[in-house]
């Protein structure tokens, strides 16, 4: 209210080209405050090369009926665009065997195969659709992309503390025309830069889903890893939890773990 006051009083009193300059002025500050953040934040957890994590993906209905899947992630870190991930569900029947490709890019859109085994075959999937769920999931085909600068544009909102927490708020506009989210609204401690919570307003500019990220743990000193994200759904009242059980480091992992064309054959 102060802010909005005080742009009120401005321009009364000033002429309008001055009202202007100065309205512009502090919009880019918090531009510029809002991409050095990030470009923080992405400098902090460069370097981790390559890993892999056992997991369980929890799906809860609006009953609070849950499912369980067991699943294993690969990842693989490459310079100068973005990361590598290959997602293997192992249990229970019906979707073992089915693995996820996704090539994260900087410079152009993010690339993802799906291998079906009970249709044998691999599907691509096109940018436009990434706005879909995830394997039924609460998470969209593009929240499993590596964060990267050039997805975003981004502010800086405020400071304030959650959840006993002193963070930044930004506000991230994604790029990507085919993206289901007109913004995001993202919550980093101000001290190591780790993602506390991230809002997520749909093409009508309504909250859809809230992200939560708990049990932080710090490997090889320097990257920091939450070993639990929820996702909640609040226009159907489902969630997803996704609970990492063990993560390893430095694995040995290259890019020809990470091709389409063997899709089909991941073990």
């Amino acid at each position: 209210m102060k802010i909005f006051l005080s742009l009120i009083t401005a321009f009364t009193l000033v002429s309008p080209l001055v009202a202007q300059a100065d309205a512009v002025q502090p919009a880019a500050d918090a531009a510029e405050k809002g991409l050095a953040i990030a470009k923080d934040r992405k400098q902090r957890d460069l370097g981790w090369g390559d890993s892999e994590a056992k997991m369980t993906m929890t799906l809860r209905n609006s009953q609070g009926e849950e499912s369980v899947r067991e699943m294993r992630l690969k990842s693989l870190e490459v310079v100068d665009d973005g990361d590598k991930g290959l997602t293997i569900f192992d249990e229970p029947r019906d979707v073992k065997g089915t693995a996820f490709l996704n090539f994260s890019h900087t410079g152009k859109p993010d690339e993802q195969w799906l291998y079906l085994p009970a249709l044998k075959r691999v599907k691509r999937i096109a940018s436009r659709n990434k706005s879909g769920p995830f394997m039924g999931s609460e998470f969209a085909y593009e929240d499993m992309s590596s964060f990267e600068l050039e997805k975003y544009s981004f502010t800086y909102l405020r400071e304030e503390t959650l959840n006993g927490v002193v963070c930044h708020v930004i506000e991230q506009i994604p790029a990507d025309e085919y993206s289901g989210y007109t913004k995001q609204i993202v919550w980093l401690d101000t001290e190591h830069l780790r993602a506390q919570q991230v809002e997520f307003y749909d093409r009508k500019k309504s909250l859809l889903k809230t992200l939560n990220f708990s049990g932080y743990k710090l490997y090889k000193d320097k990257f920091w890893r939450a070993d639990v994200l929820t996702m909640v759904n609040h226009q159907n009242g489902k969630s997803t939890v996704l609970n990492t059980a063990e993560l390893r480091f430095d694995t040995g992992l290259t890019d020809a773990d990470f091709n389409d064309a063997t899709l089909s054959r991941v073990r």
